[in-house]
């Protein structure tokens, strides 16, 4: 794989804002990547807040051979309307790339088989096994409200776009865990200082 890692970021109609621009971001303007963003026919998408994206390029597998690295964003029509993207994510886990799912982007990968093997969170156990019953690996669920990553497979809740960025990033560059502990101490400041401050 090439020194500057390539990472797809995969949208569906009324995907989630907030899950995505941490991972993005922070992979191009901290580490040097190059992202492109993927819709399931390379047609534009909206977003949960009406936002209209025009993507890159389609989920086609043979477009997305220079890929690194893909994170399926979530978005409810992974449960309503799901595409069928497991091509896609069996082909990026073969080559030994890292492939992440967050909120009900995980449901992707759950139908992909990549759970199996992996440890792995989503929105909830219950959730997960309502929307996809029986998956493969659903034995191996972490009941925890940050991003879980085992092996190549990143898996957060809807709630957690910054562990999801963090161990995505780690995961893709293992070597740059300097910068990433100063990303994890940036976004964790936030936090950390208590409640916003209110102007008098």
């Amino acid at each position: 794989m090439s020194e500057q890692k390539t990472i797809g970021v995969f949208f569906i109609d009324r995907f989630a804002d907030w899950e995505y621009g941490l991972l993005a971001a922070s992979a191009v303007e901290w580490l040097g990547a190059r992202a492109v963003s993927l819709t399931p026919n390379g047609k534009p998408v909206t977003s949960a807040c009406g936002f209209v994206l025009t993507p890159d390029r389609s989920a086609e597998v043979d477009e997305n051979t220079d890929l690194d690295a893909v994170a399926v964003i979530g978005s409810d029509q992974w449960v309503d309307a799901p595409p069928d993207i497991s091509g896609l994510l069996t082909a990026i886990a073969a080559r030994r790339g890292v492939v992440g799912g967050i909120c009900a982007g995980t449901l992707a990968l759950a139908r992909a088989g990549l759970f199996e093997k992996a440890k792995h969170t989503s929105n909830g156990r219950d959730w997960i096994n309502e929307k996809e019953p029986g998956y493969p690996g659903a034995q191996n669920y972490q009941d925890v409200p940050y991003a879980v990553a085992d092996g190549r497979i990143v898996s957060a809740p809807g709630s957690a776009p910054g562990t999801f960025a963090l161990a995505y990033l780690k995961t893709l560059y293992p070597q740059r865990s300097g910068d990433l502990a100063q990303m994890r101490a940036l976004f964790a400041k936030e936090y950390a200082e208590g409640e916003y401050a209110e102007a008098s």
